[in-house]
């Protein structure tokens, strides 16, 4: 471990703050783009939710990235490549067959960003001390939350008054007009991408190698296949994969549908709401409930340990979404009451998901390979989210909003067995 000579206020919240761009362009942004731009919804969500399956995919190859030059070195790297490869994605959708290069490029820079978080956090964790790391964890997750907030807020307001105001279209008629909003927002994201890139080559710090970095390919597959194989060996493991794989089930069914029932027509059974509305309701109200109720369920589990709180949390990361349910149903023209349905569920969710970040790291995370198997973890969550996201969009239309929406209370059911058969091997700290 070494300690970090430069500042890292001047890297740590752009750092995270970039990756959370990529992240979620890629996984919320381009479902509402896809919307615009003329798919149905099983399409938008079918492909946006296939976008994020590179980052379940990142601890099989973390390993092998310990071996070459230097941590920075491919942030940098990353970071340049997202650049380019988000104008090209603008230069791409002027072409009069775009759907497959342009899915091509997002599919590459799903991969290139999932190696920019694992060099990123690479650099937190090699060059800061232990007081340093927890200074700026506060920070770090505040910055990766205000990235989400510039694309799933501004990002997609961008579009909606670029494609209104300066295109002169009708913000709710999906279709090709829409690509030349798009296109300057790729052209933004890109140039921001190459700006941050330039930033950390003067502030970032090299990073250190891990202890245990692998010297050669030969023990990096060695590595992996002993943490694969530890892993298994775990006590009541299976209960646990379960309840990674199935505490956040009934979410990534909503995760989708949700916010593409906000923007489909009263026709539909939408809501018929522009770009800017969406993005002001996700991204500024329901991100700040958020970032509250993950703060409050924080503060609950170290009140009440996380044996008591489980179910509780489990609770609230799933009953709130009956608002959703509620919104369907009688369809309210308030934009106050629909926003107020959105911080609700928002907020719910954030003292929910405390629960399951926790419970990974205290008991299914701890020996040999903490930082591995912690990582197994989160991506049989990223995985569940994807697949449901994959499907949710078939359903919702086969079903219509109001019984979809009926079929996410009855997929909580899976969350609540889980957590009443979760298993506790490790002390319980509070």
């Amino acid at each position: 471990m070494t300690t970090s000579t430069k500042n890292p206020i001047l890297w740590v919240p752009s750092g995270y703050f970039t990756m959370a761009l990529t992240y979620n362009i890629l996984t919320a942004a381009c479902v509402i783009m896809f919307s615009n731009l003329g798919m149905d919804n099983a399409q938008a969500a079918g492909y946006a939710s296939a976008l994020g399956l590179a980052y379940t995919f990142k601890p099989a190859f973390a390993a092998f990235l310990e071996m070459y030059k230097t941590k920075k070195f491919f942030v940098l790297l990353t970071q340049v490549l997202q650049g380019v490869g988000f104008i090209g994605i603008a230069l791409v959708l002027g072409l009069p067959n775009y759907f497959i290069p342009m899915m091509v490029l997002f599919w590459v820079i799903s991969f290139i960003g999932s190696v920019q978080d694992i060099t990123c956090d690479g650099v937190y964790v090699t060059s800061l001390n232990n007081k340093q790391q927890a200074t700026y964890c506060g920070i770090q997750s505040f910055s990766w939350n205000l990235g989400k907030l510039a694309i799933t807020g501004g990002i997609v307001i961008f579009t909606g008054v670029m494609h209104q105001y300066v295109f002169k279209h009708d913000p709710l008629v999906n279709g090709p007009q829409w690509i030349d909003s798009w296109q300057a927002a790729f052209v933004l994201l890109g140039v921001v991408m190459l700006v941050m890139a330039a930033w950390h080559y003067k502030h970032m710090p090299d990073g250190a190698k891990s202890e245990n970095a692998p010297p050669n390919a030969t023990k990096a597959v060695e590595m992996l296949i002993d943490a694969f194989v530890t892993f298994f060996q775990k006590k009541s493991i299976w209960l646990m994969i379960g309840f990674a794989f199935l505490f956040r089930i009934s979410y990534g069914f909503l995760l989708a549908p949700s916010a593409l029932f906000m923007k489909d027509s009263v026709t539909n059974g939408g809501l018929a709401m522009s770009n800017q509305e969406l993005g002001l309701i996700y991204s500024v109200f329901g991100l700040i409930a958020n970032i509250i109720g993950s703060f409050i369920g924080g503060l609950y589990v170290a009140k009440r340990g996380l044996k008591t709180a489980l179910f509780p949390l489990c609770i609230c990361i799933n009953v709130p979404n009956i608002t959703f349910l509620l919104l369907a149903i009688f369809h309210p023209q308030s934009y106050f009451l629909i926003a107020s349905g959105v911080i609700i569920e928002q907020f719910f969710f954030g003292i929910g998901s405390v629960g399951f970040m926790i419970y990974l790291m205290q008991q299914l995370a701890p020996g040999k390979y903490a930082t591995t198997h912690y990582a197994f973890g989160t991506a049989l969550m990223a995985l569940c989210m994807i697949l449901t996201g994959m499907v949710s969009g078939y359903l919702q239309q086969m079903m219509g909003y109001i019984n979809y929406f009926i079929f996410v209370m009855i997929a909580t059911i899976p969350s609540f067995l889980i957590c009443w058969y979760a298993p506790f091997h490790q002390k319980d700290d509070a």
